[in-house]
């Protein structure tokens, strides 16, 4: 899922066939790396990332992630996330690169730390924003619902290996279903750390950060774990990325 600077800044790619708020949302992984999430200010080849907006309105999620939460969570936190990112990178070589090859030129060198977290956050909070619709939620159906009875052995199956990942993820973190070696997985990664660096592709993606849901749920991670895929998760937008 290659994000170049200039792609990144395009609004998120219409997948045919689906309806006008789902074509908004379920994008490919290719087709991800040209959602609206930046725009681009061009001095002497230093480029500067903004804030995507959501692929929903502010209330559209409501009363299962409440636009409270969605106004903090991504007017706040994501936000954040690209402020510090475009202060970190400034003036330097990797102010001409794109969002994916900062993440990979970055992830495991302890000097670049915050770099690398602060440009990983901004590219989880993007996914996980696809990752939802509303009126979502249930049993996929398509290639990714063949996919996940072949490599589980059913969806609930599936279902109660999400909700492990999610709930035993200690702290903060972020549960995923990724494709890897043509087989889907579940896994969960701490922090900023995402599928990309351990040669996954992202299908999926839920945030288990307390912040993405404790003004609506406070500490029930599991009620929360459990809405997300009843009511939530955008199957339209894992049917994407699977290719």
């Amino acid at each position: 899922m290659q994000l170049t600077r200039r792609s990144f800044c395009k609004s998120t790619i219409a997948v045919a066939a689906l309806t006008l708020m789902g074509a908004r949302m379920a994008v490919t992984n290719r087709a991800y790396a040209e959602t609206n999430t930046t725009s681009i200010v061009n001095k002497e080849n230093n480029m500067t990332f903004t804030l995507p907006e959501l692929p929903y309105a502010g209330d559209a999620l409501e009363p299962y992630i409440s636009a409270n939460t969605l106004s903090f969570h991504h007017g706040k936190h994501h936000q954040a996330y690209v402020t510090n990112l475009n202060n970190l990178i400034k003036d330097s070589d990797l102010a001409k690169l794109s969002l994916e090859e900062i993440i990979k030129k970055t992830a495991g060198d302890s000097a670049k730390a915050g770099i690398f977290n602060n440009a990983a956050q901004v590219w989880n909070h993007t996914f996980y924003w696809n990752s939802m619709k509303p009126s979502g939620g249930g049993a996929p159906k398509g290639k990714i619902a063949d996919k996940i009875t072949k490599d589980f052995g059913s969806f609930d199956a599936f279902k109660e290996a999400f909700k492990t990942a999610g709930a035993t993820q200690f702290g903060s973190g972020w549960a995923w279903l990724v494709l890897e070696n043509g087989t889907l997985k579940v896994t969960k990664t701490p922090n900023a750390d995402l599928p990309m660096v351990h040669n996954q592709t992202a299908i999926l993606t839920m945030d288990v950060w307390e912040h993405a849901y404790y003004l609506d749920y406070q500490n029930r991670r599991p009620d929360y774990i459990t809405t997300f895929l009843d009511k939530l998760v955008n199957w339209d937008f894992a049917n994407a990325n699977l290719g």
